[in-house]
């Protein structure tokens, strides 16, 4: 999703699938209305691609080193790895931009793309994964991303259906922890994070450049989307987070999953904001409160002017929250 796709909307948690999500009281969508685009449609317009007029989209380009990249336009950031060995992709947003993204690639090298590596399996980090298979291109990804891809998923909290992919879009080549390769003069470690956004998120260091790309694990000023439903946990974001900070240095330039390019700072912020909500809202359980007490205490109310503005909203978020904290 890109700001274009934003909104400030202000829809209750919706917990049932498709046949239900629109099923809210007058009142409440009197009130979407008055304020905008609620944030479940927000993200129906960034992850299903009919929905979006990909022909006003354009890809950004930013190079972080001699041979790395990041590449920005519709649905999660890209990393591009080029050099003598190989050009490699770290996801590849939606088909439809397909062409366009190996464009802005062709930018920078005449060699054509030949490995993606996917973060996780959210159709805006994976819709271009047909496109490029065809064209020979080696996708790969952990485990988990190949399963989830294969078989139809619900994201439950966005009342989102994402369908089964096409056999050429699946991931040729999987792993279950750790993968190196050795490329263009250095070696891209890329390692899986359990339950973190999802079960199959991975993080890619590429160590001679001190780029890191952290998928959707990180999002750069705003709230995040954590999906429980696919195994994501906030413990195992701030987990990852963790990890990441004690690799990261002051220098070290940090591609999230959404968001402007980030710096170690950054990362320290937003795992800060994520452990201090997270904290706040184990307390008050452990106090006996109930969902709708906690909700009323504002538990990221300290955090709410500046990141609730983007992806989620205060109430939204929070209510995310209580469902990828273990009770």
């Amino acid at each position: 999703m890109n700001s274009t796709t934003r909104s400030d909307g202000d829809c209750k948690s919706v917990r049932r699938f498709p046949t239900r999500i629109f099923a809210l009281r007058l009142s409440e969508a009197q009130k979407t209305l008055r304020q905008g685009i609620c944030i479940a449609a927000s993200f129906t317009l960034a992850w299903a691609a009919h929905a979006q007029d990909f022909s006003k989209v354009e890809i950004r380009t930013e190079k972080l080193s001699a041979t790395t990249y990041m590449l920005e336009g519709s649905g999660g950031n890209i990393g591009v790895s080029v050099g003598e060995d190989a050009v490699f992709v770290i996801d590849d947003q939606y088909a439809p931009l397909t062409p366009k993204i190996k464009e802005a690639i062709a930018k920078l090298t005449p060699r054509p793309v030949q490995f993606v590596l996917n973060t996780h399996y959210h159709s805006d980090h994976t819709g271009g994964n047909e496109n490029f298979a065809r064209e020979g291109v080696l996708i790969v990804a952990h485990d988990n991303v190949r399963k989830r891809m294969s078989s139809e998923q619900l994201i439950g909290f966005l009342g989102m259906k994402q369908a089964a992919s096409p056999k050429p879009a699946l991931p040729v080549v999987t792993f279950g922890g750790d993968i190196t390769f050795h490329i263009n003069g250095e070696e891209v470690f890329a390692f899986h994070m359990p339950r973190a956004h999802t079960d199959g998120d991975t993080i890619i260091h590429f160590r001679k450049s001190d780029v890191i790309h952290m998928g959707d694990i990180f999002f750069n000023g705003s709230y995040p989307f954590i999906d429980a439903a696919s195994g994501g946990t906030a413990d195992g974001v701030i987990a990852a987070a963790d990890i990441v900070l004690g690799i990261a240095t002051d220098k070290t330039k940090i591609i999230p999953g959404h968001g402007p390019l980030a710096t170690r700072k950054d990362l320290q912020t937003y795992r800060d904001l994520l452990a201090t909500v997270t904290q706040r809202i184990k307390d008050l359980r452990k106090a006996g409160k109930s969902d709708i007490e906690i909700k009323a205490a504002q538990p990221s109310q300290q955090y709410d002017e500046k990141y609730g503005r983007g992806f989620f909203n205060a109430e939204r978020f929070v209510d995310m929250m209580l469902g990828v904290i273990a009770r």
